[in-house]
């Protein structure tokens, strides 16, 4: 018998046999393919990922008498490799990195390539049956028109084997997690529960019946085919539900799986997906949230029960593979997990096959890497059944018609599909007239204390600039003043959050609130200042900076928005979207620069002028007609968060205190690290070494630096480091 696992401390008997392995990861492979029509393709795959398993030495692995390395996916890879250079090289990258990620066709310096583990291949040993004797190779799902489409089709394969793999050891090796990952409810019901939701809202006043006619209309539009989609909604007009019901009702109507709510920001992620779990309250399973700081007790309020219930265990194995109705994650997660290599970030990938795709706030695209980004959203929509919806207030130019006016070469193609006619809004211009509540007041050059003065006028104003050291700065001149406030990333987030509660407060109360905040406050901070002043920047900050200011009209006036240059300087991070917003101001006489039109005309702008849209040739790794493709060099690129920071952990409050002191003695560090994400300040490498210095960090298990001087921690500025910094150093 040749055996694919064992159990230890159990007879053989009870080991699992590699046959009964491999014909069970070719049907979970092959039913994950059929999503996106390979299903033979993922069931070759499956029957071919272990067969080097039947290497003697693997199987004296197995018994304990060989303790040396002994691989067992060249020889599958190998099989695969001699069936041709089309699907055989597609099958060889997905086998021979099965276990240690996508390798690069020839490149040695990320590990090992795809040449050397063909090259290393043992033959098949004696007396083993070939899993792909008499196969023929599978016919491809769709016609490529160029070589980044079958490197991308080769990742979405390579997560339906990875993902088989994993769930049928997991089925044998521990039981009791296939109960636990139970299915999610069915879109039907979460449909059900949705309109129960929206038949409570109010429709009378005339901010509720333009909302009500926006949902009405994204409804109707679910039943467009399949694809593309914009839906341009000023803040207020409730995008949230309204993207939701469109995607439940597009999902149902055309047979997809499930909704993906993508957002840049954290701070939106737990706002939206809290709204949804409130909606779906009665469908456990329903939400899965998926971002770096969730905290599962918080969110199901287990915070004081030292087990973990079925429905965190549920959450917590759901975000392996997103197998979930409705997942709510982030730009970094989302993205990056596309132009991955490793096993652990792939395996959600074949799961977005048949999906309803929401990019909330979709201005947020990373224009560095905005053309592999509109490539993979393409072929998600043409191949993979998934519809693509990109919703914001401030729509980017991102059509085909866009980027061809601007006689881009080599990058920066658009998106083709994108027309006016799959715009889920009704009529946006008419929208944002509707909801305009401020107007943009240019105030020129003015020096920082110029800038102090005007906040010193003002009862009750909100000024944001660009930098966190030049909010510390700026706040230090009218911190004497009543009602001064500041929010910035050098607070914890637990910290911001205590803050802004008191802010809400101040302001209901018609209490002084002068508040000093980094652009941080922009994206889905739900608070509504009588007046804006905002440090000059791109004009899709600026517009997102206007939606802080007289939110829900509580001004029967236009509310002021005002701008200014820095005396001081911009600064370089900011000089380019700044001079680009700079240039829609000087548009036509009387325009509304914060209109639609003058939206487009920004981004085209923005986007025409960028040197590449692929700036570190993402897509060149990819594009080898030759199949010789780079995963691994293309997934060390593609980082949409590239820069060198460091967590700085903040016993800001008892529970902080208390997870640290667990986080001493914790065998399985991930519970206490994933609630401290709560109390974690992010600080450039150079600002870790001065507070290291300043003897001011304590390095939990030699690993995590914890604040231990709670001097270089103040109230009102957040995390204070030793030394001069420039403005710039210090971002958001």
């Amino acid at each position: 018998m040749i055996f694919a696992h064992s159990l230890e401390g159990a007879p053989q008997t009870d080991w699992q046999p590699l046959e009964d392995h491999l014909a069970a990861v070719a049907e979970r492979s092959g039913r994950a393919a059929a999503a996106f029509g390979a299903e033979p393709w993922g069931r070759m795959l499956g029957l071919a990922h272990d067969i080097g398993k039947s290497n003697p030495d693997f199987q004296r692995r197995l018994t304990g008498e060989n303790r040396g390395h002994a691989d067992h996916k060249g020889i599958g890879a190998r099989l695969l490799a001699e069936l041709g250079t089309g699907f055989g090289r597609i099958g060889a990258y997905c086998v021979a990195g099965h276990h240690g990620g996508l390798p690069d066709y020839s490149n040695t310096e990320n590990g090992r390539s795809l040449t050397r583990v063909l090259a290393d291949a043992k033959p098949l040993p004696d007396g083993a049956a070939n899993p792909l004797a008499g196969s023929r190779s599978p016919e491809l799902p769709f016609v490529p028109n160029d070589p980044f489409q079958l490197s991308f089709f080769t990742r979405m394969l390579f997560s339906a084997l990875v993902d088989a793999d994993f769930l049928d050891t997991e089925a044998f090796m521990e039981p009791q997690k296939t109960a636990w990952r139970a299915p999610g409810p069915p879109l039907d019901r979460l449909a059900a529960a949705l309109d129960a939701r929206l038949a409570g809202f109010e429709k009378n006043g005339r901010v509720n019946a333009l909302r009500a006619e926006i949902l009405a209309h994204c409804r109707e539009k679910a039943a467009l085919e399949p694809g593309l989609f914009t839906l341009t909604v000023p803040t207020g007009g409730g995008k949230t539900l309204s993207s939701m019901a469109f995607a439940l009702d597009h999902a149902r109507r055309h047979g997809l799986r499930r909704v993906i709510q993508v957002i840049p920001y954290t701070s939106i992620i737990e706002q939206n997906a809290q709204v949804l779990r409130d909606v779906f309250r009665d469908h456990p399973g329903a939400v899965i949230e998926h971002h770096s700081t969730f905290d599962p007790r918080k969110a199901f309020g287990e915070e004081d029960n030292a087990a973990e219930s079925a429905e965190a265990r549920r959450h917590r194995l759901a975000c392996e593979n997103w197998d979930a109705p409705v997942i709510v994650t982030t730009n970094v997660q989302f993205f990056e997990s596309l132009f991955a290599a490793a096993t652990s970030r792939c395996r959600k990938l074949h799961n977005l096959a048949g999906s309803v795709i929401v990019l909330d706030e979709a201005q947020m695209l990373p224009v560095a890497f905005l053309d592999p980004c509109l490539r993979a959203l393409e072929e998600l929509a043409a191949h993979y059944g998934c519809s693509v919806v990109l919703c914001t207030a401030t729509q980017p130019a991102l059509r085909r018609e866009d980027f061809a006016a601007a006689r881009r070469k080599g990058d920066g193609h658009g998106l083709a599909g994108l027309t006016p006619e799959r715009e889920l809004a009704p009529a946006p211009d008419r929208l944002h007239a509707a909801f305009r509540r401020t107007e943009l007041r240019d105030l020129g050059e003015l020096a920082l204390d110029e800038v102090a003065g005007l906040v010193r006028e003002r009862e009750q104003v909100l000024c944001i600039v660009n930098t966190r050291a030049r909010a510390a700065e700026l706040f230090g001149q009218v911190a004497d003043e009543p009602g001064a406030r500041h929010l910035s990333a050098l607070m914890c987030p637990a910290h911001r959050s205590a803050r802004l509660a008191e802010i809400r407060g101040m302001l209901k109360n018609g209490e002084p609130c002068r508040v000093v905040s980094t652009q941080l406050v922009e994206a889905g901070v739900d608070v509504s200042f009588p007046e804006v002043i905002r440090e000059m920047a791109g004009l899709d900050a600026i517009v997102q900076a206007a939606g802080r200011c007289n939110r829900e009209g509580e001004r029967e006036d236009l509310a002021p928005v005002s701008v200014f240059f820095p005396a001081e300087g911009l600064g370089r991070t900011f000089a380019a979207q700044a001079e680009h917003a700079a240039a829609v101001l000087r548009g036509p006489e009387g325009e509304d620069p914060f209109s639609p039109e003058a939206i487009r005309r920004y981004f085209r702008l923005h986007y025409w002028l960028q040197p590449s849209l692929d700036h570190k040739d993402v897509l060149r790794d990819l594009g080898s007609r030759a199949g010789e493709w780079h995963f691994r060099e293309a997934a060390r690129k593609f980082r949409l968060i590239d820069s060198p920071m460091a967590p700085v952990i903040v016993p800001w409050d008892g529970r902080a205190a208390e997870q640290v002191e667990r986080l001493r003695y914790a065998e399985h560090p991930g519970g206490p690290l994933r609630e401290l994400q709560h109390y974690t300040v992010q600080v450039y490498d150079p600002q870790l070494r001065a507070l290291d210095d300043a003897g001011a960090i304590e390095w939990v298990a030699d690993t995590y630096a914890v604040l231990c001087r709670m001097e270089h921690y103040d109230d009102r500025l957040g995390l204070t480091v030793p030394g001069e910094w420039k403005a710039e150093d210090f971002q958001i």
